[in-house]
């Protein structure tokens, strides 16, 4: 089905249960969130409806950009929660999506849909779970409603035969975190403050005693409880008091933002008024402790909701992906919309996130928040991120701007709408300040995060050869797997240089710890052998020499070696001297002649004063390769068993033959498919083989 078809629609006659096929393109996110609307309108689920469409806009997201094929979406309600399984039609697995794609861009206010993977299912959904079809893979996820009893939590997964075949859940599991209780009173519009409220039985008794006592035809309460809906009656008796008729009007003592007045269809006569005046008296006491409490209990549903918005944040360590959760925790709950702008080193504001309750108005909010002019929305905001403080925003997009600062540093501006039916009210004021200190400290922290990396990466690069040398006869091959913490430097390394005879010295080392201290040792070791080996020390030497350099300069920290200087022998044959100072003994891989270990231990260096380094001297023959590593290799775990020497050699064996790049390549994969954790440490293989013919 083509893109300019449209979607296809499979909707069963049951409204809480729909299915449509969509086109994998930019709108399709929209079509399923629309989807997903209505299903919760027919099934009453509105107090899921934020964090349903949270997800499912990060599942059509995801397929979109991995997948590239028609999306099938399946929206299942019933009393207590809602499923929603993305179905895509591409071969293989969903590696890519439960791991997630790496996010490549480097500028902050490019923000990308790609690198979230599945963080917020996992964060928000009761329930989730992958499935394969015969026709291709999904992801789905199950939202109940807070406090729903667990037997009748049905539902748990995608419905059999919804794409045809039987789904079979490789990732299904219950969900109790955050998401299953707090996190999704979060994510609600708004709590039901006004749920069993006893005060309108209680004033419409006192009213009806009231009216009873004077002989009025008809009373009235009304109450404005400053929440945007305006008066509201509160209690009524007989029939409504008529202008034209002679009222009595008493106003309720209570205080702001709770406003009312007592009126009764009655002459105001001696003690008609004494009567509504005492009435009033005690029904303003009781207005009171209502809005004490109502005002108790809403702050600590914002303490809640800033703890747990924090939380979230604080969880993410990607610039992009903090960005774009902020004004998704913002709206509708804080305003009707919200929009992130992040300032660079000149207070250039630019756009980096935002998002409208109303996803048709998106285009136009874009628009207007991107206009430039002396009365623009833009002008308000860099008034707000120069003066770090509270500015309004007039019309077209009404609402107020407060700056992102953390740790002195002025960041950007976050923006919000006013509610569709009030403005915001001091708590809410104070709740969105609160909430752009949080934003601005995970925003920092995340930068922090993402400078370590680029600086750990860089540090890393230059303490290995960025090509290895292309030698007649000889050929050279290495891989490098950083460890899984992509902000720390490994102590691993390799290198290639020539000797001052014609021969060729491999070096492959490993620097204990990890860090910055262990990357200036590193730096320190492949410095000085460089020199000395570039003075024409022999290799004995030299070691000796650079265990006396670790001693004195190298913090406590000890270094293994393995020295190999190679060099053209008899006939087609390569002549290696190997030399190992604390390092695993490499690997000979001989054509037909299977794998063995070669060379003798030696002493680490950076240790005692004196080492010993035992030379063996070695003849590869044609397609002969000496294979040398590190022990991230021999100690890559999977739970409690190591991937070992042995089977290193056993791996090694087939390779016989084959080029170096192969090889090196080969005992890679091998190495990282041995388990599925990332790497606990560094990964290096150097391979040197006889490409004589």
């Amino acid at each position: 089905m083509s893109a300019e078809a449209g979607p296809a629609a499979f909707d069963s006659p049951d409204e809480r249960v729909r299915r449509i096929r969509l086109p994998a393109d930019r709108r399709t996110p929209a079509a399923a969130r629309a989807l997903v609307r209505s299903v919760l309108a027919a099934a009453r689920l509105d107090d899921l409806l934020s964090e349903a469409l949270l997800l499912t806009t990060e599942l059509t997201t995801n397929a979109v950009e991995h997948a590239r094929t028609e999306l099938d979406i399946e929206v299942v309600a019933d009393d207590v929660g809602v499923t929603v399984t993305v179905s895509d039609f591409a071969a293989g697995s969903v590696d890519e999506l439960t791991v997630g794609v790496r996010n490549d861009t480097s500028k902050i206010d490019e923000v990308s849909e790609r690198g979230r993977g599945l963080l917020l299912v996992d964060h928000f959904a009761s329930r989730w779970g992958t499935t394969y079809l015969p026709t291709g893979k999904g992801v789905w996820f199950r939202l109940d409603r807070p406090g729903a009893a667990d037997g009748q939590r049905i539902a748990a997964g995608p419905q059999a035969g919804a794409a045809g075949g039987t789904p079979m859940s490789i990732a299904d599991g219950e969900h109790l975190g955050p998401s299953a209780g707090a996190m999704s009173e979060l994510m609600q519009t708004a709590p039901d403050q006004y749920a069993d409220d006893p005060l309108p039985d209680f004033a419409t008794e006192l009213l009806t005693r009231l009216a009873e006592m004077v002989g009025a035809a008809g009373g009235l309460v009304r109450l404005d409880r400053g929440d945007g809906l305006g008066r509201q009656v509160l209690a009524r008796y007989g029939r409504t008091p008529r202008a034209g008729n002679e009222l009595l009007r008493v106003p309720l003592a209570v205080h702001r933002p709770y406003a009312g007045e007592l009126e009764l269809d009655a002459a105001p006569s001696t003690y008609a008024r004494p009567l509504a005046v005492l009435t009033a008296e005690r029904l303003s006491l009781h207005l009171e402790n209502d809005r004490l409490r109502r005002a108790d209990v809403r702050r600590q549903a914002w303490l809640t909701f800033l703890a747990e918005a924090g939380e979230l944040l604080a969880q993410s360590l990607d610039v992009e992906l903090t960005m774009v959760l902020i004004p998704q925790l913002v709206v509708p709950r804080l305003g009707q919309w919200c929009a992130v702008h992040t300032s660079d080193e000149w207070g250039r504001l630019r756009l980096a996130a935002a998002t409208h309750a109303d996803e048709t108005v998106l285009p136009q909010l874009h628009k207007v928040l991107q206009e430039t002019g002396p009365d623009s929305v833009q002008s308000r905001l860099r008034e707000a991120s120069r003066l770090g403080s509270q500015v309004p925003l007039g019309g077209p997009m009404e609402g107020f701007a407060v700056p992102l600062v953390a740790r002195g540093q002025r960041l950007g501006t976050l923006a919000v709408g006013r509610h569709q039916r009030h403005r915001h009210d001091p708590d809410e004021v104070a709740v969105l300040e609160d909430m752009a200190r949080r934003a601005a400290l995970a925003i920092e922290n995340a930068r922090i995060h993402a400078e370590r990396r680029r600086v750990a990466q860089t540090l890393q690069r230059s303490l290995l050869p960025p090509v290895l040398p292309v030698v007649d006869g000889i050929g050279f091959a290495a891989e490098y797997e950083p460890t899984g913490d992509d902000a720390e430097v490994g102590g691993d390394f390799y290198d290639v240089l020539p000797l001052p005879d014609g021969r060729w010295l491999v070096v492959v080392g490993d620097v204990s710890g990890k860090g910055v201290e262990a990357a200036a040792v590193t730096g320190l070791v492949r410095d000085v052998i460089r020199v000395l080996v570039s003075d024409g020390k022999p290799l004995p030497e030299a070691l000796g020499r650079l265990n006396e350099t670790l001693v004195d300069r190298g913090g406590g920290r000890y270094c293994t070696l393995a020295l190999a200087a190679v060099g053209p022998g008899e006939g087609d044959q390569l002549d290696v001297s190997l030399h190992l100072a604390g390092h695993d003994r490499p690997v000979l891989l001989r054509v037909g002649d299977g794998a063995t270990f070669v060379g003798a231990g030696g002493t680490a260096l950076g240790l005692l004063d004196t080492i010993t380094s035992p030379a063996a001297e070695l003849t590869l023959a044609p397609g002969d390769s000496l294979i040398f590593y590190t022990d991230g290799v021999t100690e890559r775990r999977r739970g409690r068993e190591f991937f070992g020497t042995e089977r290193l050699r056993e791996s090694a064996a087939p390779l016989a033959g084959y080029s170096a790049d192969v090889v090196a390549a080969r005992l890679r994969s091998t190495a990282l498919g041995f388990s599925a954790e990332t790497p606990r440490d560094d990964i290096a293989i150097l391979v040197l083989r006889n490409d004589r013919r």
